[in-house]
């Protein structure tokens, strides 16, 4: 096989390959990463992440951004919560999730696209008010007694997580979304050049509008998976989660500049950043040291997406 084609195989495999070497070298610095209780817990913990995941990367390829997720996941959990407690019934409550979710990010979506807000801006607003909504609908109180709706977070089937099968369902749905869809190709139309998907006749603002509903859907999803697996609401929790959807995104190939992603990489990025979380918490190593980490890799990942970007822009040149 030429050197060509082994770059060409590199290049395609990255991620994979780092997230297996990862892998192998905290097996050796920890002999309880590698069994199957520990990596069944770390897939069944990414599992609300990667599906707030997908939403980000939905945007990030369309040149939008979500700062509000872990706000909205937050109001979405206790509002959901709070109903069935009332009229427990599943399907409806995950309905009323995603509900929730999807109305705040009509209002970031609608404040992007009509007022032309930036999207860092519009976000940040809807982070505080999601939040504060949330804190004053319980009083800054926890929601618990939810039995009925835990085996969606607790649950086993067949020997693997109920988290887990929503996250695969997720990925199923974005893969297909993304690459087989007109809605699909838009989005990276528009993230790649506005000014030309517009010339070309697609409805720039609809599919900005339609990828924050998308968002809000997921992220109303990853609610009800969350407060079903710790087995409560929190109007004070899913603290940092958007952050940590952005930098699995990131880390799996999606560019901050737009127009580039796919929902494998998003997997694949975000199981790097759990085994990483993984070893730092088996390793002992203190939550706020583990910030540090985590913001440096965030720091990284954009600064090679945009090392990348300009090599090739320079080689096309």
């Amino acid at each position: 096989m030429s050197t060509k084609n082994w770059r060409s195989i590199l290049n395609k495999y990255s991620l994979v390959l780092i997230l297996l070497a990862l892998m192998a070298v905290c097996g050796v610095a920890n002999e309880n990463f590698l069994k199957i209780s520990n990596l069944l817990n770390v897939v069944k913990q990414q599992s609300v992440i990667i599906i707030i995941s997908f939403g980000a990367m939905l945007l990030i390829i369309c040149g939008l951004l979500d700062l509000a997720a872990g706000s909205v996941l937050a109001l979405s959990g206790v509002i959901c919560v709070s109903f069935f407690q009332h009229v427990p019934n599943v399907f409806l409550t995950i309905l009323v999730a995603i509900v929730v979710a999807v109305a705040c990010n009509l209002i970031s979506a609608l404040m992007v696209t009509f007022f032309h807000t930036p999207p860092f801006i519009a976000t940040l607003a809807v982070q505080a008010m999601a939040r504060g909504a949330a804190l004053f609908y319980t009083g800054g109180t926890n929601l618990y007694d939810i039995e009925g709706l835990t085996f969606i977070g607790q649950g086993n089937f067949l020997g693997i997580p109920m988290p887990v099968y929503f996250m695969v369902a997720c990925f199923i749905i974005m893969a297909y979304l993304t690459k087989q869809t007109k809605f699909g190709r838009s989005i990276y139309a528009v993230g790649g050049n506005e000014e030309a998907a517009r010339a070309s006749g697609i409805n720039v603002e609809k599919i900005k509008i339609l990828a924050y509903v998308a968002n809000g859907v997921l992220v109303g999803l990853a609610a009800v998976v969350w407060v079903a697996r710790v087995n409560g609401a929190m109007p004070n929790g899913g603290l940092s989660y958007e952050f940590d959807a952005m930098t699995s995104t990131i880390i799996g190939g999606t560019s901050f500049s737009g127009g580039i992603g796919t929902a494998f990489g998003t997997v694949v990025g975000s199981f790097i950043v759990g085994f990483l979380n993984n070893i730092m918490n088996l390793a002992s190593i203190d939550s706020y040291l583990q910030q540090v980490v985590r913001g440096f890799i965030i720091a990284v990942a954009v600064i090679w997406d945009i090392y990348s970007k300009e090599k090739k822009t320079y080689k096309k040149g």
